[in-house]
């Protein structure tokens, strides 16, 4: 069983729906409890670092993501999802993160590139032997909007990067944790086979 923690973010129903058509048993987990008790867990996360980090402790999740993410199992940030796992980020102020991966969020340096980065963009790989990239290659196309990155103390988390004016971590993974930048629920079948992965890994 795979949660998908609702912390009233906005419409969940396209991730519910990726993961459901690759074979996911979805949950939606609003408190604790129905996280704590699932196999793997997925933070979405749409809007600003700010709002999120404020909504999920509004609906008094935080301590369970952070024990969930700390247990060992398997755990899928997207998104601002995988911008709260680190420890501060900067979008409209400085905001307290889950502090699960050390560094910070930071607005793109995008020079005269629009902002924010909507649409198709490509992954380098810097990090083999991703669970959640078997068989994607080198090079695929996701779907990015997002105006923030993460920049980790640690480049050993980084298992792709994305140039948009600068380079930056579009796939983190430490141990059970991983986290993308992108949408995979809206990157058609290459997303769809990353979502697979997943739950591949999460059914071990």
């Amino acid at each position: 069983m795979i949660a998908l923690i609702d912390y009233d973010i906005g419409n969940l129903r396209s991730a519910r729906r990726a993961l459901e058509k690759v074979g996911a048993d979805v949950v939606m987990a609003r408190t604790a409890e129905e996280l704590l008790q699932a196999d793997a867990a997925v933070l979405p996360g749409v809007g600003a670092f700010g709002d999120c980090m404020s909504n999920l402790r509004g609906r008094g999740l935080e301590e369970a993501v952070v024990a969930f993410a700390k247990s060992g199992r398997p755990f899928l940030g997207i998104c601002v999802g995988l911008q709260m796992l680190f420890e501060r980020g900067f979008e409209n102020g400085e905001h307290r993160g889950l502090g699960l991966i050390p560094g910070d969020v930071k607005l793109l340096n995008v020079m005269d590139m629009k902002i924010p980065q909507i649409g198709w963009n490509t992954i380098g790989i810097k990090k083999t032997g991703c669970p959640i990239l078997t068989g994607i290659p080198d090079q695929s196309f996701f779907y990015f909007v997002h105006s923030y990155a993460v920049f980790p103390s640690d480049d050993r988390v980084v298992a792709a990067e994305t140039v948009y004016g600068q380079d930056y971590p579009s796939i983190i993974w430490k141990d059970n944790i991983f986290a993308t930048q992108f949408h995979p629920e809206k990157s058609q079948k290459t997303g769809l086979l990353l979502l697979e992965n997943f739950v591949k890994y999460a059914s071990k």
